[in-house]
């Protein structure tokens, strides 16, 4: 497992947004904002199955993920990784965890619960700014 770079985890624990690129079945990346947790293992996102990026990840499970420091925008970590798994998440529970994480108060489930997963990276690579 490769390591993080000493001092850059804590952009992974602290409720920074993540910016989640994964590959088009036409080739062409694709990049956008995400939620996320860090278990110290995997990276976990919350997404639904209606989307396009949940499409580029069936067809592709190679992701990259970029976090930065706000106090510090130059500062950041880069994460490459694999989809290591998909879990169902009809009740929009992960979704609710991530809002509260992200500041929310008394979040409740999405309406589009009954397609939300829960995507999970295992990281391969770090790199650094």
């Amino acid at each position: 497992m490769a390591e993080i770079p000493e001092g850059y985890e804590k952009l992974l624990i602290q409720p920074n947004i993540a910016h989640l690129a994964t590959v088009r079945p036409d080739g062409q990346p694709a990049v956008s904002p995400m939620w996320f947790a860090w278990d110290g293992e995997l990276l976990r996102f919350t997404h639904t199955t209606r989307r396009v990026k949940f499409r580029n990840i069936e067809s592709n499970p190679y992701v990259a993920v970029s976090v930065l420091d706000p106090a510090q925008p130059y500062q950041y970590l880069q994460v490459r990784g694999q989809v290591e798994s998909v879990t169902p998440d009809p009740a929009g529970e992960f979704f609710v965890e991530l809002a509260k994480r992200y500041g929310m108060e008394n979040p409740t489930p999405p309406a589009d619960s009954p397609d939300r997963v829960v995507i999970a990276v295992r990281p391969f690579a770090y790199s650094k700014q």
